[in-house]
Order: structure tokens, then C-alpha cells, then sequence
């Protein structure tokens, strides 16, 4: 059994978006999202009919806790006894009202996985800062916390995203399945935040390491963009999923997989975005489509989080990372992923 009384860490922290769980939270919950943001109030109201679509639930809260179940059990088949908990940047579980737990159940030590696999500021420069401003909340008491490294090119997120898309496939009608193209789906963010990170470099390199597995040529696939917010005048990553639509569309392309290897989770922006509205074009057009799954809790994903929390516990020395750029830094440099928020 692993000697966790000299580990590094003495707890988990699960560290996520967050997301309202009726229709009173939906607007507090998008103007904690969208504070300070350059977002107008008609966008923020737009999305608010997103939520209430689905009643004002959004799936990721629920997915979240399915996360931290699968993650104990895990945990327990590595035999490691390690508490997990949880604390969101926009809703409750709000992060300083957990860090103010830990800090009372006597942690001092908190090793932080964030649910994005990828560099950005918005996917984990701004977690990072979010946990300081609980760390100042709490005061001097507050546990220390190191991160998880981003795991885009894991074997097995790699493996989970290979399996979630093959099933996509087979819902495709028999004949178009040979020759559909992948349209890989992740959050557009604005040009001036792309240019300070890897975030469209680590992306690519997924989508590449995803295809090669899948024996898809490249030019049967493409990395595109969904879920933009923001001023229309802002530049932000393109090309959009629709507009991507109708250009396989106009280019005689039998069938598409969507494949939104952007999230972990098939929370609200992938349920309307793509299930709803990505699928409401391609029906109009006639383009058969099928939507991959998340890689959530498939099996091969929890054990690359196991992999990567014993990384950090000293119980494992091989980094796993395939590809072209190895494992990632665990500690991030100084002006890893910044990014200034441009005014109103």
C-alpha cells in the first residue's frame, strides 16, 4: 500500500465552471460568469433562454459529482485515501466556501484538477486565480494547492475521445459512414487570448492524435469552433460549427460527426449548441449528423486522472503523454496564459 503519510498532498480539489441547478439561478449564476466581461446584457439574456430550455438545469453539476464518484473509485482500486472535494468558479459549490471547508477539516496541502484539458487563460490561468482569491478569503489558515498538468495528449483522453467517436459513427446510416468527415468542436475564445497560450496548438494536436487512431485523413477532419460570446466586433476563433456546416454541405460531404473533444462533459453548451442548434441545420440541410459523446466517465479517461493525481503524489515516475510535445509543466511559468479582459 502506497505510504501517503510522507505524500505531498493531503487532499483533492476538484476545480469546475459551475452551473445552475433551476430557473431563479440562472441569471445570478450567467452575471457571476460574465462579470467584468465586455458581454452585452441582450447576450447574457440569449443565453439565459439556453438554461431555461432545459428548465434552468444545467447537466454540469451532475456531471461533476459523477466525476468525483468515479474518481473515489478510482482512487480506491490505486489504494490511495485521498478526500476529494469541490468548489466551482461560478456557482455552488462556490471555490472559497470549499477552501474555507478544507482549511477547517485541517488541510493543508491541496493538489487542484481543473476540468479543462487544455492551456488557456479561461481554462486554467484564471482557476489558478480563483483559487487565490479563496486562498484571501479564507486568510492565513487557507491550504496551499499545486495543480494537475493539462492532459491533452494523454493515452487515455486520447483513448476515451477514440471510443466516444467510433460510437458516433455507428449511428450514422450504414452507407455514409466510410466516407464522413469529424468536425472537432471546442469553445471559441477571443484572438487576444488565444495568441498567449497553446490553447489552438494543444487542440490541433488532439484532433491529429484522435484522427491518426481513427485512420481519418486530414482532409476528412477540422478543428472548428463553438459557444462564442462576446462583442460581435471582438475577433474570436473560427470557423463557427455552423458556418462549418454549410460548407461540407456546399462541398457534397455525405455525413459529419461532431465531436466536441473541447469539453469534458456534455453540459449545456454542447447540449444547445450542438444537439440542439448544430443539429437543427444539419436536419434543414439534409447533411445526416451524429454527435460524439464527452469523454465524462469513460473508464479510460478516470484512469488517466488517476495516472496524473499519482504523478503528483510521487507514486508513479513515467509522465504519460503521446505525440509531438510530451507531458505538459506541472508548475506553470509566470506569464503562463495571460490575458487582459478588454474593457466595456
Amino acid at each position: 500500500m502506497p505510504d501517503l503519510n510522507s505524500a505531498p498532498y493531503d487532499a483533492l480539489l476538484v476545480v469546475s465552471f459551475g452551473g445552475p441547478e433551476k430557473r431563479k439561478d440562472v441569471i445570478p449564476f450567467l452575471e457571476n460568469v460574465l462579470r467584468g466581461k465586455p458581454v452585452p446584457r441582450e447576450r447574457l439574456l440569449e443565453v439565459a433562454e439556453h438554461y431555461n430550455h432545459f428548465d434552468g438545469v444545467s447537466p454540469i453539476n451532475s456531471q461533476v459529482r459523477d466525476l468525483i464518484a468515479a474518481l473515489k473509485t478510482e482512487l480506491a482500486r490505486c489504494r490511495i485515501d485521498l478526500p476529494i472535494y469541490w468548489g466551482n468558479r461560478n456557482w455552488h459549490p462556490m471555490l472559497a466556501d470549499t477552501v474555507r471547508q478544507m482549511e477547517r477539516d485541517g488541510v493543508r496541502r491541496g493538489l487542484a484538477l481543473m476540468t479543462s484539458a487544455y492551456s488557456s487563460y479561461s481554462g486554467c490561468r484564471q482557476y489558478r486565480e480563483d483559487i487565490q482569491r479563496a486562498q484571501a478569503e479564507v486568510g492565513a489558515g487557507a491550504p496551499e494547492f499545486d495543480k494537475v498538468r493539462v492532459f491533452y495528449n494523454h493515452p487515455g483522453f486520447i483513448t476515451a475521445n477514440v471510443a466516444q467517436i467510433r460510437q458516433a459513427f455507428q449511428q450514422l446510416p450504414s452507407d455514409c459512414q466510410a466516407t464522413a468527415n469529424i468536425a472537432f468542436t471546442a469553445h471559441s475564445i477571443p484572438l487576444s487570448m488565444s495568441t498567449n497560450c497553446n490553447y489552438v496548438k494543444q487542440l490541433e494536436e488532439t484532433c491529429r492524435l484522435i484522427a491518426d487512431e481513427l485512420h481519418i485523413p486530414g482532409d476528412r477532419w477540422r478543428l472548428v469552433y463553438q459557444s462564442r460570446s462576446g462583442r460581435p466586433t471582438d475577433p474570436w476563433l473560427e470557423p463557427d460549427i455552423g458556418d462549418h456546416i454549410k460548407e461540407l454541405h456546399s462541398r457534397g460531404i455525405s455525413s459529419v460527426v461532431i465531436a466536441p473533444v473541447g469539453f469534458l462533459s456534455d453540459h449545456m453548451e454542447v447540449l444547445f449548441d450542438l444537439d440542439e442548434e448544430a443539429k437543427t441545420l444539419c436536419d434543414g440541410i439534409g447533411l445526416p449528423m451524429s454527435r460524439a459523446s464527452t469523454v465524462g466517465t469513460h473508464p479510460a479517461f478516470i484512469a488517466c486522472l488517476g495516472e496524473l493525481i499519482q504523478e503528483r503524489l510521487g507514486l508513479r515516475t513515467e509522465r504519460s503523454a503521446i505525440g509531438q510535445f510530451g507531458p505538459n509543466h506541472d508548475v506553470c511559468p509566470v506569464d503562463c496564459c495571460l490575458y487582459n479582459i478588454p474593457k466595456r
